[in-house]
């Protein structure tokens, strides 16, 4: 086996159907298998899938494992010599995966990613790079992210992403929603993270991927991402992306971010971005209800917002203690 492809499931049959339709249709070249990793959907997933698509494997984790541990028991038991870990909300076109895997096959890189574009073809980010402390994550945060933002670009400070890849674009990280990865490298570095429940495990994984090797972005290489639309449609989230702040799925972000800075550049960069994150609040309910009152709207019109966002911030404070001292810990807010 050359390949194996890993899909983790929670509700999100449908788009897995029509995923794997996809592989199917643009892969002929290469050998490859596809494991679901069900993390306790609780509906009938496996039935559908059997009938669809009876050579898929099928992996039942037994509870809600997040992306980490359900993507780790996928490869535990995958049989191919490179890993593909694929969102359900993907759709290949073009002969990616076929095409991804003998360019990183005859490369030396340890792990690619390809161009993902949002359903309208419009580009997606779809690799990044390490901005130290993960200063990056501040930049959500209302009035005082953009303050920041404003001062990075005065000092010329290099834009953590890539807009649209080159043809072979090298960077730090890759979006686990299309994250091709040798088997020996794997072996080497471990395995996700388990502490991660959803998001930033992938960050932190290439962290260790990246001191064994080069990562990078196959830019000539489209797929379909329908970022977000699993996850959205559960937690009943409007929140497009990664950038919130007020909601649930949005504290399983920051809670993850701070984690993944405490892991891979320790306790002083947690503390940094925790405190910038509490005056943020503060920051954000001063200025907009003076922005508010100029401009002639409700001052108190976003303080809902205020209070979410205090609320979440206070959680991951009540949370420190556990995040500095490392130890293991399944940090599953949703």
């Amino acid at each position: 086996m050359s390949l194996s492809i890993i899909i983790v499931n929670y509700r999100s049959i449908a788009l897995i159907l029509d995923c794997i339709h996809s592989i199917y249709k643009e892969t002929s070249d290469t050998d490859f298998e596809i494991i679901v990793v069900d993390n306790a959907s609780g509906d009938n997933s496996e039935q559908l899938l059997a009938a669809a698509f009876p050579a898929v494997r099928w992996i039942q984790v037994g509870y809600n494992a997040g992306f980490a541990r359900a993507n780790n028991a996928g490869m535990q038991h995958a049989k191919g010599d490179t890993y593909l870990l694929l969102n359900p909300d993907t759709i290949i076109e073009d002969r990616a995966i076929d095409r991804c895997y003998s360019a990183l096959l005859a490369s030396a890189y340890i792990a690619a990613g390809v161009q993902m574009l949002n359903p309208d073809r419009s580009p997606q980010i779809s690799g990044n790079f390490f901005m130290k402390g993960g200063l990056n994550h501040l930049l959500p945060i209302p009035y005082w992210g953009g303050l920041l933002r404003s001062f990075a670009f005065s000092i010329n400070t290099k834009v953590p992403n890539v807009a649209v890849a080159k043809e072979i674009e090298d960077v730090d990280w890759i979006s686990g929603a299309f994250l091709m990865v040798k088997k020996e490298y794997v072996d080497r570095c471990g395995m996700m993270d388990e502490d991660f429940f959803l998001y930033a495990e992938e960050v932190e994984w290439c962290s260790r991927l990246r001191k064994a090797g080069k990562l990078c972005i196959f830019g000539n290489i489209h797929i379909i991402h329908i970022q977000g639309e699993a996850i959205n449609k559960d937690q009943n989230s409007t929140e497009k992306g990664y950038q919130g702040l007020f909601d649930k799925k949005a504290l399983q972000v920051m809670v993850s971010n701070h984690l993944r800075i405490r892991k891979q550049y320790g306790v002083g960069w947690f503390f940094f971005q925790l405190i910038n994150y509490s005056w943020g609040v503060l920051v954000y309910a001063v200025a907009d209800f003076f922005y508010r009152l100029f401009s002639f709207k409700n001052p108190f019109g976003h303080m809902k917002n205020v209070a979410a966002f205090a609320r979440n911030v206070g959680t991951i404070w009540l949370l420190s203690p556990t995040i500095i001292c490392n130890k293991p810990h399944f940090y599953k807010m949703l």
